[in-house]
């Protein structure tokens, strides 16, 4: 909707724009370290606290400190919290950048600048407004050292002023954001209160956008998907963690620090838990696998770069069949290249990760409440099926603010697969560790330390028979990879089942993943409502594929398949997958510069891809 849009008439017989309420895309451009993660975190919660869903995502540089860095908000009455592709509201506060900014932006919107920029020469129709911000952070911090990071909180009383968000929830998200620290919250409030106070004396109010209290968000957090995922690695029994440090995957693993020293500290005041940072990736997994071979809950977090140095190790994983957790949270791209942009670009490698024939179980959650709730799947099917579990997340996903429902307290058992322990080995005499007695690909094992004569075996690599004695024999190693894959096929039917969202007797279909479904509901609607264009929906949740993929796609003329990557890398998956005669009704939407998934961006493509 443009934000010049004509509603009526006035009394006096002049046009008038329409109020644009609670919907609009609000980005505040600084410069990375300036303190502005505090004064965006609040002005986000101030608003969600009005009861209005939203999101927050961070743009940031891969440099420590003085690159630009974009910060925006979408608020959405209708619950729409993927990304906006428009800006509706600016605040500039970044003079490398502002004029950039300032020319990105569509007729109508909004401008608030630092005074000094002097932007309002730039363009006219835009509506602008002028703040001195250095004036007014000099009046109520007296510590000049201080007030480049109180400055970035004026800019929130003046956005509250404008947008009509009440200071006290303004207030409130202060003394939230600064809960411990009294002091800085009084100074931060004074300089809000500043800001406010100066915009509702000296700035017209011109725009047409507004945020007007309502009840979407009752009972709702907000929560980042790295600390969901740590919490669901706590509450699923994880006992050891190992790392190599690495953007976007740290704080999940910081995080899950503080959440055990919290939880996890036994009564003689003693850990149950290790987490150990490794010196390299290499040295991380190798640990996860030494653990899960004894028997420990074990997992780590990395990104792109530690895949591709986990991948010897995640061989022999898979052929020594060792359960093991490994959080991908993906990224663009080497350390040379965009390390603080989302992508979906590990897919395809990670599924076949390694050498030989290797096929991979991965968990792709879309939320934060499935960040929490898979980490307890990963670690379950990890140890049914005696394999690493890949959970597939992303940058935009795990480090940036998501509105939730609250999580839901774990009360199923946890589940340690086939393992045999003095009982059993009593009953049995003795077992072989890599046979396939169940049908399912799926040999028993033993634990270190099982009392029995019985419960020792050699572990091996991809040289050895069902007894796990050394063979380099064609029929036990053919034996061995018939069984390795009809293991991965007995998974299909135990892995997270996908989404289904069907229309009106609809011929296209859509398959998307991740971060990219928030776009995609999005889209939906503006396909229907600006093109007519009906759609069915599958959010896939988990490779291998279940049979609903399938169906999904025999039951549609055409499947758009929609990606945060440049080579259609989940469609190639499905094209392996399927029958032959279905794959020519995949087509691909790619969506590949580092920036989350925007509605209009697929709503364009699949438009133009469909001859409208």
């Amino acid at each position: 909707m443009a934000t010049t849009d004509v509603a009526r008439q006035n009394t006096g017989g002049q046009l008038e724009r329409k109020r644009i309420v609670n919907d609009m895309s609000i980005q505040v451009a600084t410069v990375n370290g300036s303190g502005s993660q505090s004064s965006n975190t609040v002005l986000l919660r101030a608003i969600f606290q009005m009861g209005v869903p939203i999101s927050g995502k961070n743009l940031f540089p891969s440099n420590i400190a003085g690159l630009p860095t974009w910060y925006t908000i979408r608020a959405n009455k209708d619950g729409y919290i993927g990304r906006k592709k428009e800006i509706d509201f600016l605040v500039a506060m970044n003079a490398e950048t502002a004029q950039d900014d300032v020319m990105s932006l569509a007729p109508g919107a909004s401008v608030l600048y630092d005074e000094p920029l002097a932007l309002d020469k730039l363009r006219n129709d835009l509506i602008f407004y002028s703040v001195p911000y250095d004036k007014l952070v000099a009046t109520v911090c007296p510590e000049a050292k201080l007030r480049k990071l109180v400055k970035n909180m004026v800019y929130v009383g003046v956005v509250a002023q404008l947008l009509e968000i009440e200071m006290g929830e303004v207030e409130k998200a202060i003394r939230k954001q600064f809960a411990k620290k009294v002091k800085a919250a009084n100074l931060n409030l004074a300089a809000a209160q500043a800001g406010f106070d100066y915009a509702k004396a000296s700035l017209q109010k011109r725009g047409v956008f507004y945020i007007e209290r309502m009840n979407k968000t009752a009972g709702k957090i907000i929560i980042d998907g790295n600390s969901a995922a740590a919490l669901g690695c706590m509450f699923a029994g994880c006992t050891v963690v190992t790392w190599y440090p690495i953007t976007p995957s740290s704080s999940l693993v910081e995080t899950m620090i503080e959440y055990m020293k919290e939880h996890r500290i036994g009564p003689d005041g003693k850990a149950t838990f290790a987490i150990v940072q490794a010196e390299d990736e290499l040295a991380a997994i190798g640990m996860v696998i030494g653990a899960g071979w004894a028997g420990a809950r074990s997992m780590t977090a990395t990104a792109g770069p530690g895949i591709s140095l986990m991948a010897e190790f995640a061989g022999l994983a898979y052929y020594a069949e060792i359960p093991g957790v490994i959080w991908d949270i993906q990224r663009v791209g080497p350390s040379t290249g965009l390390p603080t942009r989302t992508s979906q670009g590990d897919i395809l490698a990670t599924a076949f990760l390694s050498h030989g024939d290797t096929k991979h179980i991965m968990l792709i959650p879309a939320s934060a409440a499935e960040c929490f709730s898979m980490a307890s799947e990963a670690f379950n099917l990890a140890e049914q099926f005696q394999t690493l579990v890949f959970v597939m997340s992303d940058l935009d996903l795990g480090m940036n603010n998501w509105m939730s429902d609250p999580f839901e307290y774990p009360i199923a058992p946890i589940k340690r697969g086939k393992v045999l322990g003095k009982k059993e080995l009593d009953k049995l005499g003795g077992f072989a560790r890599y046979k396939d007695l169940d049908g399912d690909g799926v040999g028993y094992r033993t634990l270190p330390g099982t009392e029995h004569p019985a419960a020792a075996y050699f572990t091996r690599g991809s040289g050895h028979n069902d007894k796990s004695n050394y063979s380099e024999r064609p029929d036990d190693y053919e034996n061995n990879m018939e069984r390795l894959n009809r293991k991965f096929e007995s998974a299909r039917s135990f892995v997270p089942r996908p989404e289904i969202q069907k229309g009106e007797k609809a011929k296209i279909g859509i398959i998307a993943y991740g971060t990219s479904h928030w776009g995609i509901i999005e889209s939906r609607d503006q396909l229907r409502n600006e093109y007519s264009i009906e759609t069915d929906y599958l959010r896939l949740r988990a490779y291998p594929f279940t049979r609903e993929v399938h169906d999904f796609i025999e039951q549609h003329d055409r499947v758009y398949v929609v990606e945060q990557n440049r080579d259609a890398q989940m469609l190639s998956l499905l094209r392996l997958d399927l029958k032959p005669e279905l794959t020519t009704r995949l087509r691909s939407i790619a969506h590949l510069d580092g920036l989350p998934l925007d509605a209009r961006s697929v709503t364009d493509e699949l438009s133009t891809m469909e001859g409208k």
